[in-house]
């Protein structure tokens, strides 16, 4: 049964089949999340997704992940060439790189919260749609077994938070103490049937009656 988490961390760090890299349609990575990602994999990482360019808004193409622990990369375009982007263009991105896991039978996937950083995209929307988009996309998914929004800072943990528990009553004090947050290293990540990587990890509302749940940037930026 899939679970879905959250994890306060470097997406870079998570020992999961997957990490999904936010792009624009010139899969250029530059600087935000993507730069990370490059930076962490290796410039093949950036060569070989840009062998695969343009692509357009809201699709998702498949690199090896170089030096990271991940088995693949899957470039989330989710920004235009401006760096701007919209709801439907999130969306669509998650449930392309959904597409691709599921293509590869992959178990575990990590991703980012799109469209976030340099896109500019209002935080508790993108989360709504990333995990509505998610959800939708796993019963069609049934190698996936694990999926993490990797995210950074209170904001983004507790818009994700909120969009999981979507229908619940509002938490009466914050769902996350930012002081008490600890890095995890690549011994600690999360790989299929591990337990949660960080110790703030929310569960999100069941797949099934009785199944458990638990920034970004683009193109010459990535979010």
């Amino acid at each position: 049964m899939a679970r879905i988490e959250l994890w306060n961390g470097d997406i870079c760090d998570l020992e999961v089949d997957a990490i999904v890299s936010p792009a624009a349609t010139s899969l250029w990575m530059s600087t935000g999340i993507a730069g990370e990602i490059k930076r962490a994999g290796g410039d093949a990482v950036e060569f070989a997704a840009l062998r695969q360019a343009p692509v357009a808004l809201g699709d998702a193409i498949v690199t090896p992940a170089g030096n990271l622990a991940a088995r693949v990369i899957i470039h989330a375009v989710s920004l235009e060439r401006d760096r701007r982007t919209n709801g439907q263009a999130i969306d669509q991105a998650a449930r392309n790189a959904m597409a691709r896991a599921r293509e590869l039978n992959l178990g575990s996937i990590a991703f980012p919260a799109l469209g976030t950083g340099i896109g500019g995209f209002p935080l508790e929307e993108a989360a709504r749609i990333a995990v509505s988009a998610v959800r939708d996309e796993l019963p069609a998914s049934p190698s996936i077994e694990h999926v993490i929004f990797a995210l950074r800072g209170a904001a983004a943990y507790e818009a994700f938070a909120r969009a999981l528990s979507d229908g619940e009553p509002a938490p009466s004090r914050p769902l996350v103490q930012p002081e008490s947050w600890q890095s995890v290293g690549p011994g600690h990540a999360a790989g299929v049937g591990a337990e949660p990587v960080a110790r703030e990890s929310v569960a999100a509302e069941p797949l099934a009656a009785d199944q458990d749940q638990p920034i970004d940037h683009p193109d010459e930026a990535a979010s």
